[in-house]
């Protein structure tokens, strides 16, 4: 919605933007001055007729281009004048609009992705699987009905008396015997499988339910198995990609440490001189909410006789955007901040706890209140931090005359514009270097005294660079460089953004068991790398690729053959990528499927070199020159293509980056939208085949965690949205350790060994039904007795199988921990698989063969009360030697062993018993002979000690080699894997290399830990007076005027969108 006019000053409005990028601070959009100024009544509101020409409608959050025509009069749009769907409107009691896109059109319904049926790799195996052993039961009953034939036809020859036996022809016998096998070994395709690999995922989803180690107490969430159907998805994934706010983090910015002077000031222990109460309930302003204590800083700070402390603390509160909301009348000293980012309102709330309380600002005033004595300065400029300067300066004159400037920023930017260099400067770049170890976000203080003549000078050249209607951004820039010199250095701040517990532990761990971690965030550069360092996602040996180095690589990936990315001076060294969502959308086909903007936004201040911009393009150029000597890369940038070849370039080029990613050890994805997220996410399944988990906290995550092949939502500050289309629900990112490496592992391991022995089993029984009939004529006469069958799958071979799916471990989850490397079976689908299948279906029908073939040949030409060559002791004896073979393969393959383990074992041996006794008993024989014809045939057979002899030598055979098979094999691979691993030696492992030189640092001895979240244009809304005082267009009229009886229908709408 264009925002045409509101109730603030100067029409601004205040939005949240959470539900679209995550951030939680405060933005600004503000409308057309001639809107806010000639829409001063709600009846020229309803009159309004201007006609907007946009862009067609994409997904590029960050980005807008538009032209309002009104009164024979064309103004620009931006984003800045755009109400997004999806954000939240704070502290703006009314905004008027007009709507721009509706529906399906806004940038929120286009990011949002296509709902997908999520399918495991084994639940799609398994449907390929059922196909296979359909068309070979088909295929078998098919050559025993040919054989039928064959047999029936040689019959009638030699026994043509008979002839009347068979009235049929030939071939309609054949065809119902076709369907007496298909219907016999039906019992071969596993439709029973299905449903207990229901109630094994069923189960599964309770144990993590159940997980009390998974339950996050301080704000009441367990975790929880929204999806039944993918848990043995979560023992396969090899990426995951995460959320950064609020789902590493903790969303919470805390003052950590200062550096005053070169001296290094933290929080004291608790030991030693931790107060057991708040030291700053002396300040009566003070929050009561500052964690950081510090006993010495706090004594220097109320003597007020270090000059650098007063500065340091002064300039904190003086040198920033925040803004003074209404104090409650019940509390006047209890101040309530608007900052534009957290940064800010952390610096400024610890300034407040110290002392030095900011009250309020004009627009040319800051009212300070310095431990306990109020102070005015008079604002004379104010320098605003934008990317490239990464800095903000505050000209100010104090109450005594004097004329200082105030400069905070980068600590790259600051030291290059320092008076000197002395003991000083050199000690605080050691505690910087010390805060990034720490993973602590800095900011470098400095200050400035000018002289009169200096400020009169440059006031006058300040004046006339704000006046230019060409390159005026460009001017202002360069009157501000030439302020912000010779500076002295006061020190620097550590703010901590604080990460959630557990989260560098847990993303070391998952590392460890080959799961590459993608950060996606809507968060700035800066700020993502620092919580990458913070969670020990990225470190200092590695090779931060950027774009244009990406770029580099990826023109001249297809160059080489494909052969750039498996180069072996490539695959040894530790690479990350740091990419920002622009790069993606100039880089991804996808993509450009949308409609381009009409005009690309520029931002002029790029245009424009900083002081010392030259030495870093220098040490830039030098590094790309080594990477490409190193990679082997052509100094040259390729000839130019034509319209064909560069897309088809294109092409590859996407793919060519996917495949670049997945060598990296860490990828960070900057400013990216809801799309962009999901975009990723489907590029890595596309390419690479692999199983995904998507995990964050916030409504814009929603169509990562759809799009991904497992979905993980936390239940954090930014609401519910990511929970509600969720597959598994988790308190913090630290469960996501115990899920995967326990709860995924086991579910796989379960599932898998419960495919693989429902197979064997199932193959075991019935393919002696086939044999068998190579014996009977290939008439479909069954072996086994009929209710042996109907109860095979039911009762005698259920419960074990349901103990294997439900409560199997190899190993203990204290071990799966502290083993994260027994994850990568999953990854590499050991467990189960088309090799694994057929070993199946060959092992069961090696037991068969050796089941039906041995008592064949021993109960041949047998006779006398021992003799078990009828049908029913045959039967019987197979039936015997089958489920006790498939229950010794069970006692095998089971490695947790409980009580409740031995008594499903014993509990289908004992229905086995009961069932039979039952069946073959006297009173249901003279009940119905034809239904339980078996009469007492268990217990003949059962009463012979030679015939028990027979089923002990069948069982036996089926045990023996296979055992033998499961201990030999396993030794000798790891015997051969230890000999590869002394002949190889250290080669394979991956070295570090010397850091290259970057764009960013000043040394390469130190990293440079700046981050600050501030957002361009606060500065010019102060300065300009827009946003303190109340305009003269609706923020007064609007809100005061009476409506009478004629106005009211007209007013109706534009209140409707309140």
């Amino acid at each position: 919605m264009l925002l045409l006019a509101s109730t603030e000053p100067s029409s601004l409005c205040y939005v949240e933007t959470v539900d679209i990028d995550g951030e939680t601070n405060l933005k600004f959009r503000q409308a057309l001055m001639v809107t806010h100024k000639e829409l001063a009544t709600i009846k020229k509101m309803a009159s309004f007729q201007g006609t907007v020409t946009c862009e067609a409608p994409n997904s590029r959050m960050h980005h807008f281009v538009g032209c309002l025509e009104w009164n024979d009069k064309k103004y620009s749009l931006d984003i800045g004048n755009l109400l997004l769907r999806g954000c939240r409107i704070r502290n703006t009691d009314t905004c008027y609009g007009l709507v721009i896109y509706a529906g399906f059109d806004t940038k929120i319904m286009k990011n949002c992705g296509k709902i997908h049926l999520k399918r495991t790799k084994l639940d799609l195996l398994m449907n390929k699987l059922v196909v296979v052993i359909f068309i070979s039961v088909v295929l078998v009953c098919l050559v025993l009905a040919f054989g039928f034939g064959f047999s029936v036809k040689e019959f009638k020859d030699h026994h043509y008396y008979l002839s009347g036996v068979h009235g049929s022809s030939v071939a309609a016998e054949s065809f119902f015997v076709f369907w007496s096998f298909l219907i016999l070994l039906s019992v071969t395709i596993p439709m029973s499988m299905f449903i207990l690999s229901e109630f094994i995922y069923l189960g599964n989803s309770v144990f993590i339910d159940w997980d009390v180690q998974m339950y996050y107490k301080p704000q009441d969430v367990p975790a929880k198995a929204r999806s039944t159907s993918l848990n043995d998805h979560l023992g396969q994934v090899e990426y995951i990609f995460s959320d950064k706010t609020g789902t590493l983090t903790q969303n919470i910015l805390t003052f950590n440490k200062c550096c005053i002077s070169g001296r290094v000031y933290g929080p004291d222990s608790e030991a030693t001189t931790r107060p057991k109460e708040n030291p700053y309930l002396w300040n009566k302003f003070a929050d009561g909410k500052l964690l950081f204590h510090n006993a010495a800083l706090l004594h220097l700070v109320r003597t007020n006789g270090d000059e650098a402390v007063r500065e340091f603390w002064r300039l904190l509160a003086i040198c920033h955007t925040v803004m003074v909301r209404e104090s409650p009348r019940e509390r006047p000293d209890q101040l309530l901040y608007q900052a534009a980012s957290p940064d800010e309102g952390a610096l400024v709330t610890a300034a407040r706890n110290f002392g030095y309380v900011f009250l309020s600002r004009t627009q040319d005033t800051v009212t300070i209140m310095e431990l306990g004595e109020e102070r005015v300065y008079q604002v004379l400029a104010i320098m605003d931090f934008n990317s490239t300067r990464k800095r903000m300066s505050v000209l100010v004159r104090k109450p005594e005359g004097a004329i200082c400037l105030y400069t905070k920023g980068a600590d790259t930017v600051i030291f290059e514009r320092l008076h000197r260099r002395g003991a000083m400067e050199f000690a605080t770049e050691e505690a910087l270097a010390a805060f990034a170890q720490e993973t602590l976000r800095t900011l470098c203080l400095a200050y400035r005294e000018v002289a009169e003549d200096i400020y009169e000078d440059w006031q006058q050249r300040h004046q006339e660079a704000s006046l230019l209607l060409q390159n005026r951004a460009q001017a202002l820039q360069q009157v501000y460089n030439e302020m912000e010199q010779d500076l002295r250095l006061l020190g620097a701040t550590a703010i901590e953004d604080r990460l959630q517990d557990g989260v560098p532990e847990t993303i070391k761990c998952l590392k460890k068991s080959n799961i590459k971690i993608w950060v996606l965030t809507g968060d700035k550069q800066e700020t993502a790398v620092n919580i990458g360092f913070a969670c020990e996602l990225l470190s200092e040996n590695m090779l931060i690729l950027e774009e244009k180095e990406i770029s580099r690589i990826l023109e001249t990936y297809w160059e080489n053959s494909n052969n750039l990315l498996t180069r072996e001076s490539l695959s040894q060294v530790k690479l990350a990528l740091v990419i920002n969502g622009d790069f993606l959308d100039k880089l991804l086909v996808s993509l450009r499927k949308e409609p381009r903007a009409l005009a690309q936004n520029v931002n002029m201040d790029e245009a424009w070199q900083e002081l010392g911009q030259s030495r870093r393009d220098f040490l830039y150029a030098r590094r790309l020159s080594l990477l490409c000597r190193r990679f082997g890369l052509p100094l040259a940038a390729p000839p130019a293509q034509d319209s064909r070849a560069r897309r088809s370039s294109e092409v590859l080029q996407e793919r060519a980056f996917v495949d670049l990613a997945s060598k990296c050890q860490a990828v960070i994805c900057c400013r990216v939208t809801p799309k962009q997220k999901a975009l990723i996410v489907a590029l890595v399944k596309k390419y690479h085949q692999v199983v995904t988990l998507a995990i964050g906290d916030g409504a814009n995550d929603i169509n990562m965690i759809k799009t991904a092949d497992v979905g993980v939502g936390l239940a954090g500050q930014e609401g519910m949205q990511a929970v509600q289309n969720s597959d598994f629900v988790l308190g913090q990112f630290c469960f996501l350790q115990r899920l995967l490496l326990v709860h995924g592992r086991w579910s796989y391991v379960r599932i898998c060994k419960f495919l693989r022995y429902f197979f064997y089993k199932s193959m075991a029984s019935m393919m002696v039904q086939v044999w068998f009939a190579c014996y009977n004529g290939f008439t479909g006469q069954p072996l086994y007795e009929g209710w042996f069958l109907a109860l095979f799958n039911l009762l005698y071979s259920t419960l074990p199988v349901l103990y294997i799916g439900l409560f199997e471990q190899d190993v203990s989850a204290e071990q799966s921990l502290e083993k994260p490397e027994l994850y990568v079976v999953g990854q590499k689908d050991e467990l189960f698989n088309y090799w694994v299948f057929v070993q199946a279906i060959a092992h069961g029908v090696t037991t068969s063969l050796v089941n039906f073939f041995m008592t064949l040949w021993i109960s041949r030409d047998t006779a006398g009360p021992a003799s078990f060559s009828d049908h029913q002791s045959f039967a019987v004896v197979v039936a015997l030697s089958c489920l006790l073979s498939i229950t010794m393969e069970v006692i095998l393959i089971i490695k947790y062993w409980t009580a409740l383990c031995v008594a499903t074992i014993l509990l289908s041996l004992g229905f086995y018993a009961i069932m039979t006794t039952t069946t073959q008993s006297f009173w249901l024989f003279r009940v119905s002979p034809t239904t339980f014809p078996f009469l007492y045939a268990d217990l003949s057979v059962m009463s012979s000690p030679s015939i028990l002899l027979v089923v002990l030598l069948s069982v036996s055979i089926n045990t023996f080699p296979v055992l033998a098979l499961r201990v030999i094999f396993p030794a000798l691979k790891e015997l051969r894997a230890k000999e590869e691993k002394v002949e190889e030696g250290p080669s394979e492992e991956i070295f570090t290399m010397e850091p290259l030189p970057h764009v960013h640092r000043e040394s390469r001895a130190r990293r440079s830990s700046y981050a600050f979240s501030h957002r361009e244009g606060y500065a010019n809304l102060i300065t300009q007076g827009t946003i303190l005082r109340r305009g003269p267009g609706v923020s007064s009229d609007i809100a005061s005027e009476s409506l009478d009886p004629s106005d009211e229908e007209a007013a109706s709408s534009p209140k409707e969108s309140q």
